[in-house]
């Protein structure tokens, strides 16, 4: 899972492509290691490319699904956390649907987008990263190895294909995914403790346990 080497370009030569609608609070910019244009994602977000960029994001126990249509090039990347399990529901099937609704919006949500761009659902691949083992001391529950579980039964749910992945793990990761070639680099942060990465997805796991459950989505 690796692109090609670019050279250091300090300056673009052209344009940014402009943003898909909807997406123009995504952060992009020119990555001149990698030669290209970029959008950065945050946890909860989620981006889709039509024009050749990279899309880059830092994981620790979230998940993120970089999907695209391998005949036109067309793809983005999410990243996610299921909701922590709630101990006041009453039933774990009943919390585990909850979580699994949360889960099934992030990914249906990045599945439409790159359909509705002109993607075709026949045509898309799946490769998955993230799911480390990095808030373990969040009641004691390894929020990682439970993301990882969830995206894999949604692929196989849906009929999916999945062709990568590389999670699990104690460390954080730094993904950079290419949808045009389908081309990931991925980095472990070994020499990172998890400091950043912790408190980011510390922050929005508050976030996603406190917040309405999103509504139902149809793959169409």
């Amino acid at each position: 899972m690796t692109a090609e080497t670019r050279p250091i370009i300090a300056q673009p030569t052209t344009p940014a492509p402009r943003a898909p609608k909807g997406f123009g609070h995504i952060n992009r910019y020119w990555d001149r290691h990698q030669g290209v244009y970029a959008a950065k994602i945050l946890p909860g977000e989620f981006y889709v490319s039509l024009a050749g960029e990279m899309i880059v994001t830092v994981l620790g126990s979230c998940i993120a699904a970089c999907i695209r249509d391998r005949v036109k090039g067309i793809g983005g990347m999410n990243h996610f956390m299921l909701p922590v399990q709630r101990e006041n529901m009453t039933g774990q099937n009943s919390a585990l649907s909850e979580s699994a609704r949360y889960g099934n919006w992030a990914m249906e949500y990045l599945i439409n987008e790159i359909l509705k761009n002109g993607g075709d659902k026949r045509n898309l691949e799946i490769k998955i990263f993230g799911g480390g083992r990095v808030l373990e001391n969040m009641q004691q529950i390894d929020v990682g190895q439970k993301n990882i579980e969830f995206v894999h039964h949604f692929i196989v749910n849906e009929g999916l294909k999945l062709a990568a992945e590389d999670v699990g793990g104690i460390y954080p990761r730094k993904v950079l995914f290419f949808p045009d070639t389908g081309s990931v680099k991925v980095r472990k942060l070994k020499t990172v403790r998890n400091d950043v990465v912790y408190e980011r997805e510390r922050n929005y796991a508050r976030t996603i346990n406190t917040r309405p459950t999103q509504g139902d989505i149809e793959l169409f």
